[in-house]
């Protein structure tokens, strides 16, 4: 899993304390959704293509589907949001068909709005799983890249920050305006 140089940030952002943050944050999704989240803005639970999906297979099997109302999950670096960008699309590969590429939205937060994100304490759910683990080794090669010592967290007693600065996960329980969002291209 190569990052395009263009989105390798964390020589920048990355120190002994975690990732730095400021008001702009990174939103890593698929191509296939750039076209509605320039003109819509980033939705909770956005994605209704897979949503849509997820609930025709539970009906085709006989179960039932209950949609939950997610927040927009937020990274201060765009490395971290590729990764959640391609995990994005490969999800969405599973059930929907076409060519779809990794892509990173910037979002920039007025001050107002900036002081809503919020640090992920619900990823540690997350990370206890395959996906997360993953998620963990990616992260501990890029602190490694950069000369930092990966961070060494116990996720059932970690400091709540240290889910938004040594593993880079937050979230922002409302939706983000297009005016708010630039696509990150070279």
């Amino acid at each position: 899993m190569t990052t395009p140089a263009f989105l390798k940030d964390a020589k920048d952002l990355l120190s002994e304390q975690g990732f730095a943050t400021s008001n702009v944050w990174y939103h890593g999704t698929s191509s296939a959704l750039v076209d509605s989240i320039n003109e819509q803005g980033l939705k909770r639970s956005g994605d209704k293509a897979l949503k849509q999906a997820a609930k025709q297979t539970m009906a085709t099997i006989g179960n039932s589907y209950t949609e939950t109302i997610e927040p927009v999950f937020l990274t201060q670096s765009k490395e971290l949001a590729y990764y959640w960008a391609q995990q994005t699309v490969r999800d969405r590969s599973v059930r929907i068909e076409g060519e779809e590429e990794p892509v990173v939205f910037a979002v920039t937060l007025p001050e107002d709005l900036n002081e809503k994100v919020k640090t992920d304490v619900g990823a540690a759910s997350l990370l206890m799983v395959q996906e997360g683990e993953n998620y963990m080794v990616y992260l501990a090669s890029i602190y490694q890249e950069n000369g930092v010592e990966a961070p060494a967290i116990d996720l059932m007693k970690a400091d709540r920050m240290d889910y938004l600065n040594k593993l880079g996960m937050a979230y922002y329980d409302y939706d983000v305006e297009a005016a708010c969002l630039e696509l990150v291209t070279e």
